[in-house]
């Protein structure tokens, strides 16, 4: 269902003018890993980081925003988003390698970072081969993989916050703990410096290889899913507490549990986002009941609820 034409109207009208592109009413099913969700009222892709300081320096005060990726790890309800969604692709996806340091726009793929860093001859940033999406989401969940994580490697980051201001802050200001950071809601990362060590390509290309082979394995990597959908708690891991919950054969609507990996929810082609959201609260229930353990979501849930919710079942 669009939504009202009228407020999305008054709200453009009210926008900034800018280099990139504004959008009304745009579906955001096609630009997540789970192929689902609602339309955001406004979508703006900035031109450039320039782009983006300017238009959220024109913005009416309290505009209400939404900052995504590549939809890696967010489920968009089937209500869609209000007010403004901005991705952050294209024009904030440049990567600058400096020694065995490499600066990073916040849109440029995790995968293509690694492998950019692997051609220069620095290793140590391997991992992010295995952690799906883009280096501002990476950043701000402190994203991690194959026993690595972002607080080993950021140097520093460029954050900006709902009025436009820029600030450089260095790796300890982030206080990053497990998929954590102390970012505000609406501050935007948009650039990141790692730092890796140097090494030969074809080492740190034979270490990519094994990785990568561990993670198609072992993951749904064809399948329309997200990343992890719980994190881990404290001394134990999510799938396993899943598995022992009798979750693994749970379905509703086209949203299944994945056979290779229990922490991950498939599209299996017609599923709603309510369908995903359900069965993963419904893993929740069951687990929470079973352990006393109440995981917690991985992916960020966005936007409104829509009318029609299915039931879970076997």
């Amino acid at each position: 269902m669009m939504m009202a034409t009228k407020r999305v109207q008054d709200l453009l009208e009210k926008l900034p003018r800018v280099r990139g592109e504004l959008r009304a009413n745009v579906p955001l099913a096609r630009y997540t890993w789970f192929r689902v969700g609602g339309p955001a009222e406004i979508l703006f892709t900035p031109a450039d980081r320039d782009d983006l300081v300017k238009f959220l320096q024109g913005c009416p005060d309290n505009t209400p925003f939404t900052v995504i990726g590549l939809g890696s790890n967010v489920l968009v309800r089937d209500g869609g988003i209000p007010g403004v969604v901005i991705r952050l692709v294209r024009g904030l996806s440049v990567i600058k390698v400096e020694g065995s340091e490499i600066s990073v726009g916040a849109g440029a793929l995790d995968l293509k970072v690694s492998r950019t860093a692997a051609a220069a001859g620095i290793g140590g940033l391997e991992f992010l081969s295995g952690v799906p999406g883009s280096i501002g989401g990476a950043v701000r969940m402190n994203a991690g993989a194959y026993g690595q994580e972002v607080a080993d490697v950021l140097v520093s980051a460029v954050v900006i916050n709902q009025r436009g201001l820029s600030r450089k802050r260095v790796a300890d200001e982030f206080r990053f703990t497990y998929r954590t950071s102390n970012l505000a809601k609406d501050d935007i990362v948009v650039e990141a410096r790692f730092r890796g060590y140097m090494d030969t390509s074809t080492r740190i290309a034979k270490r990519m290889g094994q990785l990568e082979k561990v993670r198609s394995e072992s993951q749904p990597t064809r399948e329309r899913t997200g990343g992890s959908t719980f994190i881990n708690p404290p001394q134990d891991t999510a799938w396993r507490l899943i598995d022992n919950a009798g979750c693994r054969d749970l379905r509703c609507g086209g949203a299944t549990i994945s056979k290779k990996h229990c922490n991950f929810l498939v599209n299996n082609g017609n599923a709603t986002a309510a369908d995903l959201e359900g069965l993963g609260e419904e893993v929740r229930r069951r687990v929470f009941s079973e352990t006393g353990v109440r995981l917690a979501w991985e992916i960020r849930r966005l936007g409104c609820h829509a009318a029609i919710l299915r039931d879970v079942g076997a």
